[in-house]
């Protein structure tokens, strides 16, 4: 469920016009308070990407935390994982990240996890927007979190030491050396850019790295897992046996064989059931993906005996249904990929750990895990829109998806539905030839469009 500022993953916009410091003040205000009355002064981590508003909130959160009687550790650039692993494995009672993932660089977002590095429950999400907005009521009367004063007043720490434990968490998830494998990495320009090369260096990999040069203005800008042609490219020019692609925060990993194909997180989630059922690690022989899924990775999977559960699209939804229905494994088609066994979210970095083993391991390029992959044809349009539940629930549209739905029946099928990060109506269809989804969702497209002129 969504709220009106946070959605399935955070609170995200236009940074200085939907998300501003004003509101970054606030969430730090309301955290600082809210786990400081619950016993004691409460510990936040705080890390950002490399958006030139990050700065900005990052130090508007650390301070509302510390005015509120809170200490504010502050991890700087890094990965939205190692935050999640820093506030569970460090005693901290949330941590904050700032980043829009793989948004362009306008805008900008606030993810927050409780002390377990899951993402925050909705009641407290409930309760910041509330405060956000003025209409938090405790006791029948307006409320509004005081000011520490004195020695109550909380500290701000540069905590870089947390991400520095992070990378030699990483390194220590890899049963295997690097050793004489040629790898591709491209940090969309983003957090990763800080810790990939250190792991893969460690783990004795030969790298060639692009999108490592941020600026403030670049990250997700033509490079990263949204856009991986370029690393595809690199992998070709040079000979490499695999690449992988992050994304701003890197929770997501797209990868690329040594032929310069791209493996999205359905083949990844592919190859990786099937090396941990061998392993004897596939629990219950069962993965979770969300309704995005290609229909393929289903009929795929049950010829080797892997049954899949499906949920809602969100990396949260996803670890959910693991922990409700015992999977190890589960992910996205967009990279986020959970190993249920290390951690609680998607992390781009593990995931590109853990299919280095499965390759290194099987003595097998990723072309090979994959070959027995066959995806159905699909395809996805995400529609920019000024009001996407609007044209949702409007009655033009929703005759559009019918009409869509009946030339559809029998032989495909069509998931619509309005994004939970970004302003705009994705489109998903899933047919037996590609020019069907591609006829099909440019219907839909103009429907959209049409919808939105007439509102």
């Amino acid at each position: 469920m969504s709220g009106k500022y946070f959605g399935t993953d955070g609170f995200r916009g236009r940074a200085g016009e939907t998300i501003t410091s004003e509101q970054a003040f606030r969430v730090g205000r309301f955290l600082g308070w809210y786990y400081t009355a619950k016993g004691g002064r409460c510990r936040v981590v705080i890390g950002k990407d490399t958006r030139l508003s990050s700065y900005t909130l990052e130090y508007a959160i650390a301070a509302g935390v510390s005015a509120s009687g809170g200490d504010a550790y502050i991890m700087h650039v890094t990965t939205t994982p190692s935050i999640s692993y820093v506030a569970r494995c460090e005693g901290f009672d949330c941590g904050v990240m700032i980043s829009a993932s793989h948004n362009d660089y306008l805008d900008n977002g606030i993810k927050i996890v409780n002390s377990r590095g899951e993402k925050l429950e909705r009641g407290v999400l409930n309760l910041i927007e509330d405060y956000i907005d003025g209409r938090l009521f405790i006791g029948g009367a307006p409320f509004s979190v005081p000011y520490a004063k004195g020695d109550r007043i909380g500290k701000t720490v540069d905590y870089v030491a947390g991400r520095n434990r992070y990378i030699g968490h990483l390194i220590s998830l890899s049963a295997c050396s690097f050793k004489g494998v040629k790898v591709g990495l491209d940090c969309a320009n983003g957090a990763s850019c800080k810790i990939a090369r250190s792991v893969f260096d460690a783990l004795g990999a030969t790298v060639c790295m692009i999108g490592a040069e941020p600026n403030g203005l670049n990250v997700n800008d033509g490079c990263g897992s949204t856009r991986p042609a370029a690393l595809a490219q690199l992998v070709k020019d040079n000979a490499l046996d695999i690449g992988f692609a992050f994304d701003g925060d890197a929770d997501r990993c797209i990868c690329v064989d040594e032929h310069g194909k791209i493996v999205d997180g359905d083949g990844i989630m592919y190859a990786s059931a099937r090396y941990l059922k061998e392993k004897g690690e596939l629990l219950g022989d069962r993965i979770v993906a969300t309704v995005m899924s290609n229909g393929g990775l289903k009929e795929g999977l049950a010829e080797n005996g892997i049954s899949v559960e499906e949920c809602s699209v969100g990396d949260s939804f996803v670890y959910r249904k693991m922990c409700d229905c015992g999977a190890a494994l589960g992910g996205e088609q967009s990279g986020h990929i959970i190993f249920g066994k290390l951690e609680s979210t998607g992390d781009g970095l593990v995931t590109s750990i853990m299919i280095m083993e499965a390759m290194i391991e099987k003595d097998a390029p990723l072309s090979e895990l994959v070959r027995s992959f066959n995806k159905k044809p699909q395809m996805t349009v995400s529609v920019r829109t000024r009001d996407k539940r609007g044209v949702i629930k409007s009655a033009a549209f929703n005759a559009a998806v019918r009409r869509a739905e009946s030339a559809l029946f029998g032989r495909g099928r069509l998931l619509v539905r309005a994004s939970g990060t970004e302003e705009a109506v994705r489109i998903t269809v899933e047919s037996r030839t590609r020019e069907e989804c591609a006829a099909i969702c440019g219907e839909l497209e103009e429907a959209v469009k049409k919808c939105e002129g007439d509102m």
